[in-house]
Order: structure tokens, then C-alpha cells, then sequence
């Protein structure tokens, strides 16, 4: 390993294109010479292929995760004030879409291992209001889907899932986003299945509530100029339908390269007094972040600083818990009211583990950070 310093960006936004560009470029010169650049056939055969990936019955693309969320809200019928449960460690889209549907976002807390939200924290948070559960799988990795279904059922609430982070990821036998009643994605670049740009999608068997939603994405519409719902116009481009087929096809081997790296951190930081990403038998993690707890948030900065001068980029996967976010301050959560999510936003340093990431460049993050913690 080199003395001198190696530059590793934490994500590299480009490098989808490279490794995929002969495929990529004839895929968006079809499109740009049949000029369908809106609900082109490339929507319609990525919906396809992605259901089909699922193994679920319905996709609906769209034009962003955030929609996705809101689309599948919109289908559910809630009313006004109705409660929907969700992970107070999160990004803030999941909250930001129930109470922009001016439903009420009532928070829970999560695992502090796997990050995600805990069925125990779900059930003490239900109410007779009550109307739905967000789950949102973080980093990769995967909720205990088995519990929270459970709770789910007992008191006859829908669940839907959010694979923002974890498109790919498997519970059991079985993809994530495929234990709800519907789930949501988003293709922001940095997904596990990307476009070059926005993009989202959400997907069901319900057959009756994916027509509900193709319908809100489209102004309502049951046929042209004929509007059944107030709807909103949140449409996929066929652009990045098409970049999204070219990059559908290679996503098993990207996440198998995660979670080669996955192993690698694991092995190189094992002996270091910082807690490593769990991967609890019969989940397949896709690991869309390697998330690493420091013990506090003063060793986790100086950590990120001290890489950052070593030319190596990470990120802060949350700062801020989503109860105590000033945007949902009329809510009256306060400091103490979720201590997992809390302690983590003071804790977790997310380093680089994308497709790109080289295992020489991976070797260099291993050194430095045993350099600093031996040292520290």
C-alpha cells in the first residue's frame, strides 16, 4: 500500500454510466430518435421487468421516492388527522409525505444493530387512529419484517414498505418490498438500482389499489381527460425508463460487489473498538451504505475529519433525528423521546462501498481508520 495520499470519493456518480456506457448510449439514442420522450414503451417494459425482478404483480413508475411515498398514501383512502407510523431515524421523505398529505407522522424508535424500526416500538405507538405503517429499510439492510407483519395484522393495519435503500435486498426467501400491502423506491443516483436523474416507482399485488395509484401519478385520470381523483402529474421519463432496463441487468452483480466489500470492512475492522453493520441470518443485506457506530459524536466527527484529510470522503447518515427536525416541531416529540435514534444520529459514519469502490482504494479506508483508532 502506498505511503502518499489516495483520493477516494465516497460516491462516484459517473461511474454507472462507464462501466455501462455502450449499453446505456444505444438505449438513449433509441429513445432520442423516436422522440417518445414522455410514457414511451421503455416505461411500460421496465415496469415489466422490474415486477418481474419482484416477483410482484403491479409497478407503477414515477417520478421520484418521494412520490412513491405520497402515491401510495393517496391509494390507501386515509382521511385527514389519520396516524401513520414511522421510523424516527430515517431521511426525512417518509414523515415529510404524511404530514404533507396532512396525516400525522407519529414516530417510533428503531434497532439500534440493524437501524431499523422495532415492532415493540410500532405496538406501543398504535392507536385507534391509527390507519397505516411505513417501514423503511435502511442502508441495505432489512426491518423484522416477521414481527412487524404480525403486529400489522393483529390490529388489521396496512404496511407499506420503503426499499429506497434496499431494492434488492432479501428477507427469508423472499425480495424486500414484497411483505406489504405496497411498497416504494426511489432511483436516485445513489441507489442500489439508479438512474441519471429522478426517478421512483411504486409496486403491489393488490390489483385494485395499483390502478388507484397508475391513476393518482396521471392526474386522476381513468382516460384521457376523464379524472376519477384529484391526482398529481409524477411520471418516469422514458430516458430514464431506458437507462433503468440497461442498469436492471446488472444490480445482482453490484450488490454482490457490496457485499464483497461488506466482508472485506468487516474482516479489516473487526479487532477495532467500533461496531460493524450486522447481517442477521436469512436477510441478504445489499449494504447501499456500510454504516460504522463510533462512541460518541465527537470521536465519529474527528474520525470523518481525519479521513477527509487522508482524501477519503464519508458521510453522516442522520445528523438529526427526524422528531426533533424543526419542520415537525408542531408535533411536540422533544430531546429523550426516542433514545436509539437519538444515540445513533450522535454515532453512525457511513464509508464509501459502492460498485465502483476498488478494493486497493478499500485496503487504503481499512489502514486509516486503524491508523487512527490505534492511535487515538
Amino acid at each position: 500500500m502506498p505511503d502518499c495520499k489516495i483520493k477516494v470519493p465516497f460516491f462516484d456518480a459517473s461511474a454507472n454510466y462507464i462501466s455501462n456506457r455502450l449499453q446505456i448510449d444505444e438505449a438513449v439514442k433509441k429513445v432520442l430518435e423516436s422522440g417518445s420522450y414522455i410514457n414511451g414503451p421503455e416505461v411500460g417494459l421496465f415496469a415489466d421487468s422490474l415486477a418481474n425482478y419482484l416477483n410482484v404483480d403491479h409497478v407503477v413508475p414515477c417520478a421520484n421516492g418521494t412520490d412513491a411515498l405520497c402515491l401510495a398514501l393517496m391509494g390507501m383512502d386515509l382521511k385527514r388527522n389519520d396516524e401513520v407510523i414511522v421510523p424516527a431515524f430515517n431521511f426525512i421523505a417518509a414523515a415529510e409525505a404524511i404530514a404533507f398529505l396532512g396525516l400525522v407522522p407519529v414516530f417510533a424508535d428503531v434497532d439500534s444493530h440493524h437501524f431499523n424500526i422495532c415492532a415493540k416500538s410500532i405496538e406501543e405507538k398504535i392507536t385507534s387512529k391509527t390507519k397505516a405503517i411505513i417501514v423503511v429499510h435502511l442502508f441495505g439492510g432489512a426491518a423484522s419484517m416477521d414481527d412487524i407483519i404480525r403486529v400489522a395484522n393483529q390490529h388489521q393495519i396496512p404496511v407499506i414498505e420503503d426499499v429506497a435503500q434496499s431494492l434488492g435486498s432479501e428477507y427469508g426467501e423472499k425480495k424486500l418490498g414484497t411483505f406489504g400491502t405496497i411498497a416504494c423506491t426511489s432511483f436516485f443516483p445513489t441507489k442500489n438500482l439508479a438512474c441519471f436523474g429522478d426517478g421512483g416507482a411504486v409496486f403491489t399485488n393488490n390489483e385494485k389499489l395499483a390502478h388507484k395509484v397508475k391513476m393518482l401519478a396521471n392526474h386522476g385520470q381513468q382516460q384521457k381527460y376523464v379524472h376519477k381523483y384529484i391526482g398529481v402529474n409524477s411520471r418516469l421519463d422514458t430516458l430514464q425508463a431506458a437507462v433503468l432496463l440497461c442498469q436492471l441487468n446488472t444490480l445482482d452483480q453490484d450488490i454482490e460487489h457490496r457485499r464483497t466489500l461488506a466482508k472485506r470492512y468487516a474482516n479489516g475492522l473487526c479487532d477495532l473498538t467500533i461496531l460493524l453493520p450486522e447481517e442477521t441470518a436469512g436477510i441478504k443485506h445489499s449494504y447501499n451504505q456500510y454504516c460504522i457506530q463510533l462512541s460518541d459524536f465527537q470521536q465519529r466527527d474527528d474520525l470523518k475529519k481525519y479521513l477527509m484529510d487522508q482524501g477519503i470522503s464519508t458521510m453522516i447518515y442522520y445528523s438529526q433525528p427526524n422528531h426533533l427536525q424543526e419542520a415537525f416541531g408542531s408535533f411536540g416529540y422533544k430531546a429523550g423521546d426516542f433514545p436509539v435514534a437519538e444515540q445513533l444520529c450522535n454515532k453512525v459514519l457511513a464509508l464509501p462501498v459502492s460498485p465502483s469502490l476498488t478494493f486497493e482504494h478499500q485496503d487504503y479506508i481499512i489502514e486509516q481508520i486503524k491508523r487512527f483508532l490505534q492511535n487515538g
